[in-house]
């Protein structure tokens, strides 16, 4: 090959290689809570919304606040779901259900700027037995915070403001800020009356992504015919 072919076949591989990176740069994350339901092998990412949840006694129920681009990304509380160490001083009542509790917001680089999350904290919420998981976290957590579409954006107060906005993936949790956009959180298990599974794309490159690659390709393999006729 050519030292002009040569060369126009790298040109090809490294535009190949900006465009990829490009995608990977602009990968987004959400910030928002998201809903968890905890078992003896630990914690599952929620398929409906709280609302839609009716928990049975003795069940453990997870809240986290943190930036993530969906279910595969998001981060799970912090804390082991265990009924009985939350549980250990509601003793059960008929007529009602005791549902565990843990509420973890996050930590300080998924945290909105200006804010500080609070500390992580458990607890027992004695429901009535047809309460729905948004109902018991309503009892221990107030004030919540919805939107118009019924996604729970606040718990306890915090964050103060924002809903599921959208941060730059390659900016970090404290500082990326919003999008200026109405994007919002993947469809997730923390909506309050939707379900949806929170899945997001994947992480694959977009469509525009794999244009871009192959407009590239297409001129890659013209400059490489172009060279090997000169030389001929």
């Amino acid at each position: 090959m050519s030292r002009t072919a040569r060369a126009a076949a790298l040109l090809v591989v490294g535009a190949v290689l900006a465009v990829l990176g490009a995608g990977t740069a602009q990968a987004a994350g959400y910030r928002y809570w998201s809903f968890w339901e905890g078992s003896a092998s630990g914690w599952s990412y929620a398929t409906q919304g709280p609302s839609l949840v009716r928990p049975d006694d003795g069940s453990v129920q997870g809240f986290r606040f943190s930036v993530s681009a969906d279910s595969q990304d998001a981060s799970k509380p912090r804390r082991a779901a265990g009924f009985a160490k939350i549980c250990a001083d509601t003793p059960a009542k008929d007529g009602s259900k005791r549902v565990a509790l843990v509420i973890d917001p996050g930590t300080a680089a998924d945290a909105p700027d200006g804010e500080t999350p609070p500390a992580l904290r458990t607890a027992c919420a004695r429901v009535p037995e047809d309460a729905s998981s948004a109902e018991a976290l309503a009892a221990v957590a107030k004030p919540l915070r919805y939107d118009a579409s019924a996604m729970l954006c606040a718990i306890s107060g915090y964050p103060a403001t924002g809903c599921g906005e959208q941060v730059s993936g390659d900016s970090g949790g404290n500082s990326g800020g919003n999008s200026g956009g109405n994007s919002k959180a993947p469809t997730s298990a923390s909506a309050a009356s939707t379900g949806g599974d929170g899945k997001g794309d994947g992480g694959g490159p977009s469509a525009g992504i794999l244009v871009g690659i192959g407009a590239v390709l297409v001129l890659g393999i013209a400059a490489v015919a172009q060279a090997r006729r000169r030389r001929g």
